[in-house]
Parts: C-alpha cells; sequence; structure tokens
C-alpha cells in the first residue's frame, strides 16, 4: 500500500499531539501503511512539540530516508513511558534517516538504557552530515568521542554529567555551543588545544554550589584559540551564588551579547560597581545586551550614574541592560556636570546616544518622593528607554513618567518644526 494522496509533496511536518491528539486507532492505521513505504516518502524536516505517551511510540512512522532535521520535544507525561521504548525509537533514527543534519530531543528521560541508545545512534549517524546535535542527555565514553571530534557540527547542545574527562575536542565548524554541566568544570581543561575556531556562541549552565574560577578556566582555554577575536555571545548561568571574576572577560574585544546569572536568592550575591561596568563597556564597545547577576534585588548596591554615562558613552548600541543600580544615587548626583564630563575636565564633541530601551530592576528601591527625578535622570542617560522590568512597583511610576516625558518632547518637537509646506507653481 503507497503513501497517502498528496503527501509526496509534504517537506517539513510540525505537529503538537499534547494540543491535537491522534487516537491509537488512527496511528496504527497509519503505521499500517508505512510497512512497506515511508508514509511521508519526500519528508526533510520532522517537528513534534509535546510529544504524549500515545504518540512517542509512533514517531519513527513519520521519518523516511530524506528525513535531515528531528526536533522532538517531550511532554511531562511521557517519563512514565518505560524506558525501553525510547530506546527503541532513538536507535532507529540513524538507520531510519541515514543523512541526520540536525537531531534535536528536548525533555529526554535520562536512564542508562537511553544514555547506551542515545550513543548508539550518535555513533552510526552519517558524521560527515550531522552539523547539530542537541540533547541535555549523559552519552557513553564512545558516543563523547564522536560527538567532539564532528567535523562538519555547527551546533552543539549536550550534558557534561559529574567529574567527567572530555576526550580531545576537534570541532573546527562550530558556531553555537551550550553545555550543562552538574559538577565542577576539570572538564574545561581537558578540552585544553580544542578547535572550534568559528565559534560566535557559547551558553553554560551549571548546579554546584561552587563555581569556583570558570571564567578564569575558559579565559585561558579561549585565549588558545581564536575564540577570543569571534566570540559574539557569552553567557554563564549557576543556580547558586558565586563571585564572577569579570575581568577574565576583558579579552572578549568583539561580544554584543554578556549575561552572567548570579542568583540573590538567600541576600545579595551582586559585586558589580561603577569600575566593573566601566571597565567591560571600555573592551566591549559592540555590546547590544548586557546582564550581570540575576534579577537585582532589593539591597541598595551597584552601579551609580558614573558608572552607567560611561556605559552609554561607549556602548552606543546596547539595548537591554540588567545590573543592581544605585538609585539613591541616581537622586543625589542628577547626573550633573561631573557625572557626564571627562575626568581631565576636557571638552568633547557632543556623543551619540545611546540606543537602550530596556532596563531590568528587579526589585531595586527608589527613596521615597524621588520618583520623578529617578525617571528624568535614566531619561536623560538613556533617551530611547521605553521598557522597564521591574517587582518593585514604586518603579511604575518612574516608566509611566519616562513615557509621558518622551511624549510630550515629540510633541513639543513638532510644533518647533512643523513640515514645510509644499510649493506651487502658479502659471501666469
Amino acid at each position: 500500500m503507497g503513501p497517502l494522496p498528496g503527501v509526496r509533496r509534504i517537506r517539513t511536518l510540525d505537529v503538537n499531539p499534547y494540543w491535537d491528539p491522534l487516537s491509537t486507532d488512527v496511528l496504527s492505521v497509519l503505521q499500517h501503511r508505512t510497512i512497506s513505504t515511508p508514509l511521508f516518502p519526500g519528508l526533510k524536516a520532522f517537528m513534534c512539540r509535546e510529544a504524549t505517551v500515545v504518540f512517542t511510540p509512533f514517531i519513527p512512522l513519520f521519518l523516511s530516508p530524506r528525513t535531515a532535521i528531528i526536533d522532538v520535544g517531550f511532554a511531562d507525561s511521557v517519563p512514565n513511558v518505560p524506558p525501553l521504548i525510547f530506546a527503541s525509537i532513538i536507535s532507529t533514527f540513524s538507520t531510519l534517516c541515514p543523512s541526520l543534519r540536525e537531531i534535536i530531543l528536548r525533555a529526554l528521560p535520562v536512564g542508562p538504557v537511553v544514555i547506551a541508545a542515545v550513543s548508539d545512534m550518535l555513533i552510526a549517524c552519517n558524521r560527515n552530515t550531522l552539523q547539530t546535535f542537541g540533547m541535555i542527555s549523559p552519552l557513553t565514553d564512545a558516543g563523547r568521542k564522536v560527538l567532539y571530534q564532528l567535523p562538519n557540527l555547527r551546533e552543539l547542545y549536550s550534558l557534561i554529567p559529574g567529574p567527567t574527562l572530555l576526550p580531545p575536542v576537534v570541532l573546527p565548524k562550530l558556531v553555537e555551543m551550550y553545555i550543562v554541566y552538574t559538577h565542577s568544570h576539570e572538564w574545561l581543561q581537558s578540552s585544553d588545544g580544542a578547535t572550534p575556531n568559528e565559534s560566535t556562541s557559547v551558553t553554560f549552565e551549571t548546579d554546584p554550589p561552587q563555581v569556583g574560577n570558570f571564567l578564569e578556566a575558559f579565559e585561558g582555554v579561549a585565549l588558545a584559540t581564536s575564540i577570543s577575536t569571534t566570540l559574539l555571545k557569552f553567557e554563564f548561568y549557576s543556580s547558586h551564588p558565586w563571585n564572577p571574576t569579570y575581568s577574565s572577560l576583558l579579552a572578549f574585544k568583539q561580544l554584543t551579547g554578556l549575561r552572567i546569572g548570579n542568583p540573590c536568592d538567600n541576600g545579595c550575591s551582586s559585586t558589580v560597581d561603577d569600575n566593573i561596568v566601566i571597565n567591560l563597556a571600555r573592551a566591549m564597545p559592540k555590546l547590544r545586551v548586557l546582564q550581570l547577576g540575576s534579577g537585582p534585588c532589593g539591597t541598595p548596591t551597584g552601579v551609580t550614574p558614573k558608572g552607567l554615562v560611561e556605559l552609554a558613552r561607549q556602548c552606543t548600541d546596547l539595548s537591554t541592560l540588567c545590573v543592581h543600580i544605585r538609585v539613591d544615587s541616581l537622586v543625589q548626583g542628577a547626573v550633573g556636570e561631573a557625572a557626564t564630563s571627562p575626568s581631565n575636565g576636557e571638552p568633547t564633541a557632543p556623543r551619540e546616544e545611546c540606543a537602550l530601551t530596556t532596563l531590568e530592576v528587579g526589585d531595586t528601591p527608589i527613596p521615597e518622593g524621588s520618583a520623578l527625578t529617578v525617571a528624568l535622570t535614566l531619561l536623560r542617560i538613556f533617551p530611547w528607554i521605553n521598557g522597564i522590568y521591574y517587582i518593585n512597583l514604586q518603579w511604575e511610576y518612574v516608566e509611566d513618567t519616562i513615557e509621558v516625558s518622551k511624549r510630550l518632547s515629540g510633541q513639543i518637537g513638532a510644533l518647533a518644526h512643523p513640515p514645510s509646506k509644499a510649493s506651487h507653481n502658479i502659471s501666469k
């Protein structure tokens, strides 16, 4: 029995069984049609959001030898499925799709049989065609050896569990990397001599209470390659407070995005001050996004107008900012001449306005009765600001004031510079 009418023309299939459930009867009928011929013989990309318990065992029937992209996210209820079912499904991917280019499995349950199946599937894949590997799942030693030496891999999303040492890392085409690790970062040292020379984006996520000197270690590895000159985005997220050594990031002068997660769950953990922000701004003038720490807490600490003004002056393309801010200093200084003039007192040409539109302030406190001053001060430093993300409701008035001020400024500007009247040619 051949494929259903019209399915030969289907190149991409995106399904969500959680919201559009298929009965086992329907799936069984479809499975019967795939005994000798793929259900979708021309399918190049299969994407499934929230694969359910019922749907998961039938995933292979949607694949074909032409399928190059598999992107599956499993629903919360799927872990109730016996791990052997996952293993049997995953093991078919490299056979059914011999030229896989992208393989992404989200929320994949972890277990020895699943780990073995994922590793065996990776080993059996066409290593020359695979460009994206995305699974937050452990691998066997043999699987890791293959993964970290894929010649054309461009995107990597992976888990490094426990005190794992990596095999030699040779990923010459790697562009984007997202690594979750659950122990110390000795694995990073084992990657000395790695060759991810085209990397533009790296993200690390970790859970251990002690982060240690990760930034220093990463700097040492990066300086041994060309990453320091190609890296555009660096992100590091920890679920526990730690003390980042921000100076280790100064070598990455091309960064457009820098995010460091450092939660203030049990008291303020931020060490960010004017010197840190100014040094980063001067080293990274191309920054568009800057986040130093998680959502700001209610402790009155952080950056003053001196740091904010220098950040705005150096990083004119900055659009999003999240740092602890000393709001009392905004009120006291009100961005006077001392904050906006260079320290040597020499006159300077008018500076380009900073493009910042979004400021995250979290639970940052505002001195009573000073919301208007805070709003006008921020508007002077960041003339294009239009969105403030806050927990402390005092910031609602600041945001409203900024919006009204900008609206009035626009109306006054329109009155001061009315559109010129069109000229008319009068024939005689």
